[in-house]
């Protein structure tokens, strides 16, 4: 069977083969990138191992580096697709106990292939290209994991239990390649997963982040987080979610808050939408269950949004998710709960709103805003009170949203009452803003700059307490008509 391996791979092992120094190794594919070549997928890793030892690899390709204790040598390659750049050859090895459930105690080189895809994971994970053959290489398969490919079987290799206790990260990641190869995981190795599922407490946060991103990226999302709580693992990675699980909505809602959810991350999932606005979708309404009021159809959640960017914001802290991720999706979390009614809200409410979330979020808002609406079993994703904002949105996104977008800043403010920096310069310029969004016609510099000199007259107390009264409309969509509209729709 010919197999598309890279020229820079075949490169690579013709020099192992035959190497300048003297002396043949032998040299394989080995690991996740043999699995994708069966499965006609190409592999987004390259990794080789050989019995060439650390020293010898680095004597033959002098442009390497070697900085760990696994025998691994990163090789550079020179070439220009990413993946390919870096290669790593990794010498044939066995592995001592794993106290700490992660790392192995100790590292011994082995003296085959066979005794080294013993030591992997799953079985088909365990498989090697022989590259002497270069493309026509022949498949080293000890513990059939071509016909767990065939069979679309995940199962560990050797006993599940030994497996899961040598590195507890291997519980997720059954997860994860069920979800991503759309495969179900064996009887004894699923019993395995769910009896040791405690031992995932034991991995550090950011390897727990970095599988949970794997499996959301996935087109089978929804399964994933399922599959998590069906085995046990959920309630160690993000308990908060299990907490909608039975919980019962109101009128405008047919499914509980978690099937809701989990519903919503689907529709995301389904449109292609990015990382955040799947992580977004999934704990839109994380915060229902605790502000959840009453039972039946006319129960409440009010606030849930901003309970649910409080609960959001410690999830993903928790999971040491990167921080522009995480800042991403607290704040649709927070402010997804946007009303807006034909006829109802003004243009004044659509430049505070874009004020509010930022003109440049207003797509990834309405990406949410769908996922809720289909996760909630309507109909349409995007109505036509929707496609209105979009169009009163581009009406008034010239209109000045921010203290950028003022004929005046704070320069102009000390020049103008000759004072020097200082709060009272931030105040006056929240003051100017919060009436040009009333009046946009107001920004002009000659208005503003007789507006500085009024504003100047007035004591510290007065400037402070009409830039508290502009800050708070900041957070407001629509006058005061907010809360009665959240009484009168239950919160949807």
């Amino acid at each position: 069977m010919k197999f598309n391996v890279p020229e820079e791979i075949i490169n690579i092992a013709g020099k192992l083969q035959n190497p300048p120094i003297g002396g043949q190794f032998q040299v394989y594919l080995v690991g996740g990138c043999v699995r994708d070549l069966l499965l006609g997928k190409e592999p987004k890793d390259w990794d080789i191992t050989t019995n060439a030892k650390p020293e010898k690899i680095q004597k033959i390709f002098s442009d390497s580096v070697y900085e760990n204790k696994f025998g691994t040598v990163a090789v550079k390659t020179g070439a220009e697709d990413e993946q390919l750049k870096i290669v790593e050859i990794t010498t044939f090895r066995l592995e001592g106990k794993y106290t700490d459930k992660r790392h192995p105690d100790e590292i011994k080189f082995a003296e085959t292939v066979e005794e080294d895809l013993g030591r992997r994971d799953f079985t088909i994970n365990a498989l090697a290209l022989d590259l002497a053959g270069g493309v026509d290489g022949k498949i080293i398969d000890p513990f059939g994991g071509q016909k767990d490919l065939k069979d679309k079987i995940i199962r560990t290799v050797g006993n599940p239990e030994e497996r899961f206790n040598e590195d507890a990260l291997r519980l997720m990641r059954a997860v994860r390649f069920a979800v991503q190869l759309n495969f179900e995981i064996e009887e004894k190795t699923l019993e395995a997963v769910k009896k040791e599922a405690g031992l995932i407490e034991m991995i550090a946060k950011e390897r727990i982040c970095d599988e949970f991103q794997k499996i959301i990226i996935t087109v089978n999302a929804k399964k994933g987080i399922e599959l998590l709580e069906e085995v046990g693992l959920l309630k160690y990675i993000i308990p908060e979610l299990r907490e909608g699980i039975g919980t019962g909505q109101n009128k405008h809602h047919i499914y509980t808050v978690w099937e809701h959810n989990l519903r919503a991350l689907d529709y995301a999932v389904k449109k292609g939408y990015s990382l955040e606005i799947r992580l977004a979708s999934l704990l839109h309404d994380v915060g229902k269950p605790r502000t959840k009021q009453g039972e039946g159809p006319d129960s409440t959640f009010y606030n849930h949004e901003i309970v649910g960017a409080k609960m959001t914001a410690q999830i993903l802290d928790k999971l040491h998710f990167p921080k522009n991720v995480a800042e991403k999706v607290i704040h649709l979390v927070r402010f997804h709960l946007f009303y807006y009614n034909v006829g109802e809200v003004t243009e004044t409410g659509v430049r505070r709103f874009l004020r509010r979330v930022g003109p440049e979020n207003v797509d990834d808002f309405i990406k949410v805003r769908e996922a809720d609406r289909i996760g909630s079993g309507v109909p349409k994703a995007v109505p036509y009170k929707i496609r209105h904002l979009l169009f009163m949105i581009d009406k008034v996104k010239r209109d000045p949203i921010s203290p950028k977008m003022l004929k005046v800043n704070g320069e102009d403010v000390m020049r103008i009452l000759n004072i020097e920096p200082g709060p009272k310069i931030g105040q006056i310029l929240s003051i100017l803003l919060d009436e040009v969004i009333e009046e946009p016609e107001k920004n002009t510099k000659n208005n503003l700059e007789t507006r500085i000199e009024n504003l100047g007259e007035l004591s510290e107390k007065e400037s402070e307490k009409m830039a508290k009264s502009a800050r708070e409309r900041k957070e407001e969509f629509e006058g005061g008509i907010e809360e009665e509209i959240k009484k009168k729709y239950y919160v949807k």
